[in-house]
């Protein structure tokens, strides 16, 4: 078997699957870097060939060839990064398939999952459990509109092409009050990713948020209650390959904004087993399980999974296409990942299934 990954050269992500390939004897992967992929630079690819294909990561050079030139730190550029990234999917598949080479997962399940409104859409029609969403937002009036309209007070706002929380805004609503709730930094009429996760308590503050995100589209998700561990809130990262949930990490946070980069921190996974009860835990995992199967040429997808304040309502709020940078967490005890890492674990379902 001839592995071949699209990544970043210098990343975390191929230099993590690469060593398990290694420790599991075999050849390391030729890695092809993105910005010859989005440059459309020859590919190389033979007959044989299994090509992975991971994210571009935060590299400067694809990071301008996907949304174009400007601050890597900014917000937005979402609809341009999607359409551009969209069709170099389209290029590796077709290439791949010119060459005889086989890709790891479906290029346009990948696609949907980098489309929050078409990920949500997918898993409603599923039944998938599902925060309820409010569509056709095009701005701040509409928003405020359709959210009195459904009896909203509290939602997520969310770039429809976002990730990494890039953008997202949690929004609650009183008479007279307003709060957002954001890493997004405003400096003067664009939007700066941040590191701190802020609030905006003013109409005009919160309107010009909103301004801001609403030209790339918007997804906006009803805002539901979490469960707390110790005084802090919380949600899971489930991984799935081959369609059984085979890593689990706990995200907790004092803000609605768990991702581990904003401030969130590893939670105690047996305490949340615990809390939950064997039924209930069971429950959580079927769900992921029900998340992925809605994309079932993925071999690999990280589904976050709400767990609702009462432990006992359970939602899923996005299905990852690259959810799989958990460094040092080992597979769920008793499952077919017990002792290895998320990559580890990838490459012995591909040994099994090739």
């Amino acid at each position: 078997m001839s592995l071949v990954a699209v990544g970043t050269p210098g990343d975390r992500r191929p230099a993590l699957f690469a060593a398990a390939c290694r420790a599991a004897g075999l050849p390391e992967p030729r890695l092809v870097a993105w910005t010859d992929v989005l440059r459309g630079a020859p590919l190389g690819l033979r007959a044989g060939d299994v090509l992975r294909i991971d994210s571009p990561g935060e590299d400067r050079a694809a990071d301008a060839l996907l949304r174009g030139p400007g601050d890597p730190a900014r917000v937005g550029g979402g609809a341009r990064w999607h359409r551009t990234f969209t069709a170099a999917l389209r290029r590796l598949s077709e290439a791949a398939s010119a060459s005889g080479a086989r890709v790891l997962g479906d290029v346009e399940e990948i696609a949907v999952m980098f489309d929050k409104r078409l990920t949500h859409a997918r898993l409603l029609a599923a039944g998938v459990p599902v925060p309820a969403a409010l569509p056709g937002i095009d701005g701040y009036a509409a928003l405020r509109s359709r959210m009195d309209e459904a009896g909203e007070r509290r939602v997520f706002v969310k770039p429809a092409h976002g990730s990494s929380a890039s953008g997202v805004v949690a929004l609650q609503t009183a008479p007279g009050r307003v709060r957002a709730v954001t890493s997004a930094l405003m400096s003067g009429e664009r939007l700066l990713n941040s590191l701190r996760v802020r609030s905006y308590q003013t109409e005009r503050e919160v309107a010009a948020l909103i301004g801001l995100l609403a030209p790339d589209g918007l997804h906006v998700e009803r805002w539901l209650p979490k469960a707390t561990l110790d005084g802090r809130v919380f949600d899971l990262r489930v991984v799935v390959i081959g369609g059984e949930p085979t890593h689990a990490v706990v995200r907790t946070s004092r803000t609605p904004m768990t991702n581990l980069h904003l401030g969130g921190a590893r939670g105690d996974l047996g305490a949340v087993q615990r809390a939950l009860g064997q039924e209930r835990w069971q429950r959580a995992l079927d769900v992921c399980a029900r998340a992925a199967a809605c994309f079932p040429g993925s071999p690999m997808v990280g589904v976050d999974l709400l767990v609702g304040a009462g432990l006992n309502r359970f939602a899923v709020c996005e299905v990852n296409a690259f959810g799989d940078l958990l460094p040092g967490l080992t597979g769920l005890p008793g499952g077919p990942a017990e002792g290895l890492d998320t990559y580890a674990a990838q490459v012995a379902w591909l040994r099994c299934t090739t």
